[in-house]
């Protein structure tokens, strides 16, 4: 590797974090070709017992908007709880084709948090989502996977004085660590891995024309 080289990819790596991942496979997908989805109840590696709900509310909204059917979350979770599967661990542990056959799925959804926490300093704050995500068709093939980690830092206003800067900071950290808000980190995740970014799945039956 050359120096120009070189110098371009320490650059790439400081300004990204990572290399940028290359397109998925979908080979898999678009044989399996589902039109129907069930989104199971998550694993939760975070210390966050309500990150769980949080995500689950928001893995619905990416996927119709792809042209997917969706079965309702909550009672999705309802029918589970009824066959005795309480936690996201439980559930995924069970055979994927016993778990399609249930609602009648074409490809189960799986996700796991793997982060769902805030880091403080006296002037800043750092919110972190992470995730990993796989489809499995009902015939219990991977069909489609993903992980992906999105962080947030408040920005700070110059308000023209060194002391007011440090104010500002230090309030805009107090005010992430009493209240951070992860949904809108989730959110974009979620958009990131289904539609925009080079893990996009492909178009579900019932998408829209011209969206």
């Amino acid at each position: 590797m050359n120096t120009l080289k070189f110098v371009v990819c320490v650059l790439a790596i400081f300004l990204t974090g990572c290399a940028a991942p290359g397109k998925s496979d979908l080979s898999a997908f678009q044989t399996a070709s589902p039109r129907s989805i069930l989104v199971v109840p998550t694993v939760n590696k975070s210390l966050d017992v309500d990150a769980p709900n949080y995500l689950l509310s928001t893995l619905t909204v990416p996927l119709a908007e792809k042209g997917f059917y969706v079965f309702p979350v909550n009672t999705a979770k309802f029918v589970l709880e009824q066959e005795g599967f309480y936690e996201g661990e439980q559930i995924h542990n069970q055979p994927p084709e016993a778990l399609a056959n249930l609602f009648g799925a074409d490809a189960i959804l799986y996700v796991t948090i793997n982060r769902w926490d805030a880091q403080y300093m006296v002037l800043a704050a750092t919110v972190t989502v992470e995730f990993d995500y796989r489809l499995v068709s009902k015939s219990g093939v991977e069909i489609w996977k993903a992980t992906q980690k999105m962080q947030y830092s408040p920005q700070n206003t110059n308000t023209g004085s060194a002391l007011g800067n440090l104010i500002v900071m230090a309030v805009s950290a107090a005010m992430t660590r009493v209240a951070p808000n992860y949904l809108p980190l989730t959110q974009k995740a979620n958009q990131t891995v289904f539609v925009l970014g080079p893990t996009a799945i492909p178009d579900g039956p019932y998408r829209k024309a011209g969206r």
